[in-house]
């Protein structure tokens, strides 16, 4: 089974770090404007697809956040799960480690991979910009009339 997995390092606390993945406020400031919530499901909207991603939110905490693809759309997404460890840097410990991964890819889906990957290394450089520079700076800025309510 394919997976993505990434990592970098980010001039930021864990307590920064996790609020840039698990606030409004801080998702849309380096992924998409198109985010919602129903109940613990988070909606990211997209640019020219037509219903929302569909993320239940599993975990949140200062070492891990984890989602699981729980929507009909994207159908290779199905059942994937993306999640963000959290770790103090060795040699800094303003800095905090990030590791990165979306696994549970089906066989169907593997060909997809690659592109998936490309897209996530754009967006794991704009978190980090994001969170050393305070630049607002979302990859996807869907329609307003397709946004979500805060919720």
């Amino acid at each position: 089974m394919a997976e993505i997995a990434m990592q970098i390092d980010i001039a930021a606390s864990r307590a920064k770090v996790l609020a840039a993945l698990d606030t409004h406020e801080g998702l849309t400031s380096w992924w998409t404007t198109g985010v919602g919530r129903d109940g613990d499901d988070l909606l990211f909207d997209f640019p020219d697809v037509p219903e929302p991603f569909r993320l239940r939110r599993d975990r949140a905490d200062e070492d891990r956040v984890a989602w699981t693809s729980v929507g009909a759309f994207p159908p290779h997404w199905a059942d994937t799960t993306v999640t963000w460890d959290l770790f103090d840097h060795p040699d800094d410990p303003h800095r905090t480690r990030l590791l990165f991964r979306h696994l549970g890819w089906s066989k169907d889906a593997e060909p997809g991979v690659p592109m998936v990957a490309g897209t996530w290394a754009e967006l794991l450089v704009r978190l980090k910009d994001y969170l050393q520079s305070g630049k607002v700076q979302p990859y996807f800025v869907p329609e307003p009339h397709r946004r979500h309510d805060q919720g």
